[in-house]
């Protein structure tokens, strides 16, 4: 069966789906977690959430709604650079508002939400090849921008008062951190859903963190965590009818884990 299973289309484009999002959710993610922005992943997935929900309010593809709603908290959080508990208390504040506002498109909307509902619990068995591409684009144009800003953008992240310091444009730089993080959350979303995007993005970025202090060495870490759990999890799933995303996120916490535990014994 599981042999079987392997030679199916829809098999195909998961594994391909999987690592495409976990390669730009683990090159990203180190960004994040070392600016200590951790918490904003979350928000701006919950938030695509309310942008697929009030999509389908106006007639739009949920999916644009996501990706629309992604990228203007992304924006928002970048340009009000705030840092500690002051993002924290903020994006708290903005997440719950948010979510409020989904839940109330959901009750407007008149037909059948399940479309925005699996955007939730994300659906890798039902990616298409239409969105295997849409996926190809958004990771080509978070990659091209990673590789565009990396030198300022690792300055930046690992010291930000000596960047400003050197005159880099620090604000701008978080925007566009904010921005590149939401076209990888919207894109990780249809695979793993909203309320596990974290599994993708923000864990391999910290196990990687754990075992190595060099940006490059740190970021190779964790997309290559971040693939191992994603292609490690669809296959799993295929012998074991358990949801793929249990998996997913059961291998990345496994390998931070022992991270933690390998970095503890070496200090």
């Amino acid at each position: 069966m599981f042999v079987d299973l392997l030679q199916e289309h829809f098999v195909h484009n998961a594994l391909v789906a999987g690592g495409v999002v976990a390669v730009v959710g683990g090159t990203i993610g180190w960004f994040v977690v070392t600016r200590g922005a951790s918490f904003a992943v979350h928000a701006i997935s919950e938030l695509g959430f309310t942008g697929a929900a009030g999509a389908l309010v106006v007639g739009l593809d949920p999916v644009v709604g996501m990706i629309g709603g992604s990228l203007g908290v992304g924006l928002l959080l970048g340009l009000l650079s705030l840092r500690g508990r002051e993002r924290d208390s903020a994006i708290g504040a903005s997440l719950a508002f948010g979510l409020g506002v989904g839940v109330l498109f959901l009750s407007l909307y008149q037909g059948y939400a399940t479309q925005a509902t699996n955007l939730l619990f994300g659906s890798i068995v039902g990616v298409g090849d239409r969105q295997v591409l849409e996926l190809g684009v958004v990771a080509v144009v978070v990659l091209a921008g990673v590789v565009a800003l990396y030198r300022p953008l690792v300055f930046a992240s690992v010291d930000p008062e000596g960047a400003e310091a050197r005159g880099l444009p620090v604000r701008a730089l978080g925007v566009a951190v904010f921005l590149l993080l939401s076209l990888a959350t919207a894109g990780a979303i249809q695979v793993v859903g909203a309320l596990l995007v974290l599994t993708l993005v923000i864990t391999p970025a910290a196990a990687a963190q754990r075992l190595t202090s060099r940006p490059a060495a740190a970021i190779g870490l964790s997309v290559a965590i971040a693939v191992a759990s994603a292609e490690g999890g669809i296959l799993l799933s295929l012998a074991q009818p358990w949801p793929t995303s249990f998996f997913i996120s059961t291998i990345s916490f496994a390998i931070y884990l022992a991270a933690r535990a390998f970095s503890a014994r070496a200090a």
